[in-house]
């Protein structure tokens, strides 16, 4: 059998490119993400607390978790991703309303977003409000 082409509604080069990328992920594993240099050890089991609200994961077994600027567009938020997730130049993200923890025990004082580059924000935990 041929490989499928064009006709197949997903190129074949395209599909074995995903294909090779989805193995790449598998073989990695689920590898924790690493707090910053300057992490407060005492704030690690409140980070390992987040869950995905999807998927019911720590957050922060699946993406990096830090301290992000955030702002509120329309009925939702965005946060800043930049250098605290070793990017270059930032930018501003939309966070999926599924992706929100209700949650107001969040001792860092700062908004948190768990994020990853070939996902988005996986998880987002608004500032404590004064």
């Amino acid at each position: 059998m041929a490989p499928c082409d064009r006709r197949c509604g997903v190129p074949f080069r395209l599909r074995l490119s995903l294909v090779a990328l989805l193995g790449v992920g598998l073989a990695l594993g689920p590898a924790e993400a690493q707090p910053p240099d300057n992490a407060d050890p005492t704030l690690a089991p409140w980070f390992k607390s987040l869950r995905d609200p999807l998927r019911g994961d720590s957050c922060c077994a699946e993406a990096d978790c830090r301290m992000v600027e955030y702002r509120t567009v329309g009925d939702g938020y965005q946060v800043f991703i930049g250098r605290q997730f070793g990017l270059k130049e930032g930018y501003w993200e939309d966070v999926a309303p599924s992706r929100i923890l209700q949650r107001t025990d969040n001792p860092t004082g700062r908004a948190i977003a768990c994020w990853m580059p070939a996902l988005g924000v996986m998880c987002f935990v608004r500032a404590p409000e004064s």
